[in-house]
């Protein structure tokens, strides 16, 4: 076996126990050993990600116990994308983490990021539903302390609504898949294909009950409407460099729904046909709506950013709802764009809040007010959508996908619609904070923006810790912010390899039988 298949869920999983227990006092010991971490999983992500680039599948058996009866680890395109793309962004944020200071507001800050990591990866690695759950429980019992760290009258109360809707999505998770097991006596996913594909279709009732029921966990996690309620107070409460990473959060869903409901529950599937895009198309369609007009509406810039982010997710997921080889490949591709994306504008948006608050209000030129002012303009063109960054590519490839589909004219009313408005209201945002604010009077000085600045920290309960990072000095946040920008700009240039790598990654999954082959040891009895 490939023992390096492993190795990104247990590195964080051995990290995380050290720095709790042997360098808790010591920060600067913990944050070389979780940068050395994060770079070390990044590198054999990428390992991984080259080794699974021809399409084969590989299995990890833990402890040798073959599938469906033991736990399994799957790699294979779709995985390998995914770690990869989580390792790029935790780096990123973990830098980010340092070079403001954020890691030193509160405490264990860098072993719950090595436990939320572990349980990302091993959503994304898993191939077992029950072992999903597990690793889904993992990353949110990490965000929870995430979501607080630094403390906040304000935060802790998004905090307790976050923790409540995901207790709520966990408990019906733990139904679904009593009910799946049920019918078909088995969780390993590969399994449930085979005997969901021998069942009887008067016997599938109960099974599309329990489907149905794990498409609402999905969507709980992926942030559609009307699911989406905790997202908007908890990413804009939430320590902005905490919500850069919890943009990979709402693609674990995401991913979730691809590779459940084309894997087990797929449209070719007589028992389930349909069951997921059904529903899930037109909730998509409103989401992408309602995150467009939260994005014109918003007066504080992590709520702006949060209903992008919500914006961001509807578009993704009416490409996984048309279930398509297609749509599914330019849903990849916009994993990609978005995820990045929104974790820069919420890198971006932090650096605003350091220094001037999150009020979007013209106030008297911020430091760097420049160079922060590009960056804004490149996360704003980029989260829209616009042209000429990979976004655009994205939405192109979603519109054309859904070309042939009967909701065409109402799909491609949202995505461009969706992306007007929210191009306005970042437009406007930026206006704020970067343009009027050189028009302000000499007299209208720092005083204004130091109460701005006080008003909003006494809100999130974090005035003292703001000041602190703000006047550290340091360049790596800046750094982190323009190698993202980079990043996203590498995306549009190599967009003809990466899409045909989604094009095969697309074509793998709606052609399931190598993936349940290589899990059930060619055992489909």
């Amino acid at each position: 076996m490939n023992h390096l298949i492993v190795a990104p869920i247990i590195l964080p999983a051995l990290v995380a126990p050290l720095i709790i227990m042997v360098l808790r006092y010591h920060i600067d010991l913990q944050r070389i050993f979780s940068v050395a971490s994060v770079a070390l999983m990044l590198a054999i992500s990428v390992a991984l990600g080259f080794q699974a680039a021809d399409g084969t599948v590989q299995v990890y058996e833990l402890g040798n116990w073959p599938a469906p009866f033991g736990i399994v680890l799957v790699l294979d395109q779709l995985s390998a994308m995914m770690i990869v793309l989580t390792t790029v962004l935790a780096m990123a944020v973990v830098l980010y983490a340092i070079g403001t200071g954020w890691d030193e507001r509160g405490a264990n800050f860098h072993a719950l990021f090595q436990f939320q990591l572990m349980g990302i990866l091993g959503a994304f690695m898993t191939g077992d539903a029950f072992n999903l759950f597990v690793f889904f429980e993992v990353l949110l019992i990490a965000s929870y302390g995430l979501m607080i760290h630094s403390g906040g009258a304000q935060r802790f109360r998004a905090g307790v609504q976050y923790v409540a809707y995901n207790l709520l999505g966990s408990t019906l998770f733990l139904f679904a898949l009593g009910v799946l097991y049920a019918t078909t006596g088995t969780l390993n996913m590969a399994d449930i294909a085979v005997r969901v594909a021998a069942l009887p279709e008067t016997d599938t009732a109960l099974l599309r009950v329990g489907a149905l029921m794990l498409l609402l966990v999905f969507a709980i996690k992926a942030a559609v409407l009307p699911l989406h309620f905790w997202l908007p107070a908890s990413y804009s409460n939430a320590p902005l460099p905490v919500a850069a990473l919890f943009a990979i959060m709402t693609k674990v869903g995401a991913y979730a729904i691809l590779r459940v409901y084309t894997l087990a529950f797929g449209p070719d599937v007589p028992a389930t046909a349909g069951l997921a895009g059904d529903w899930l198309l037109p909730a998509a369609i409103i989401t992408l709506v309602v995150g467009a007009i939260g994005v014109l509406g918003s007066r504080e810039i992590g709520r702006l950013i949060a209903f992008a982010a919500i914006a961001s997710m509807g578009t993704l997921l009416i490409s996984i709802a048309l279930f398509t080889p297609a749509s599914a490949a330019a849903a990849l591709y916009y994993i990609l764009h978005s995820t990045l994306a929104t974790a820069l504008m919420f890198l971006i948006a932090d650096q605003v809040m350091e220094r001037q608050g999150g009020a979007i209000k013209a106030l008297p030129p911020m430091a760097q007010s420049g160079l922060l002012s590009v960056m804004f303009f490149i996360g704003a063109i980029a989260l829209a959508g616009m042209p000429p960054l990979s976004g655009f590519i994205g939405k192109l490839l979603i519109l054309d996908a859904a070309r042939s589909h009967d909701l065409v004219w109402w799909i491609w009313a949202a995505v461009l619609v969706g992306s007007l408005i929210t191009i306005i209201g970042l437009a406007r945002a930026g206006t704020l904070l970067f343009w009027k604010s050189h028009g302000l009077p000499d007299a209208e000085t720092d005083a204004e923006a130091a109460q701005s600045t006080v008003e909003d920290n006494a809100t999130s309960g974090d005035d003292a810790s703001m000041t602190t990072t703000h006047n550290n000095g340091s360049p790596l946040p800046i750094t982190v912010c323009m190698t993202l920008a980079a990043i996203i700009a590498a995306m549009t240039i190599f967009a003809g390899p990466i899409t045909r790598y989604t094009e095969a990654t697309a074509q793998h999954l709606f052609a399931p039988s190598a993936y349940i082959e290589t899990v059930l040891k060619g055992d489909t009895e």
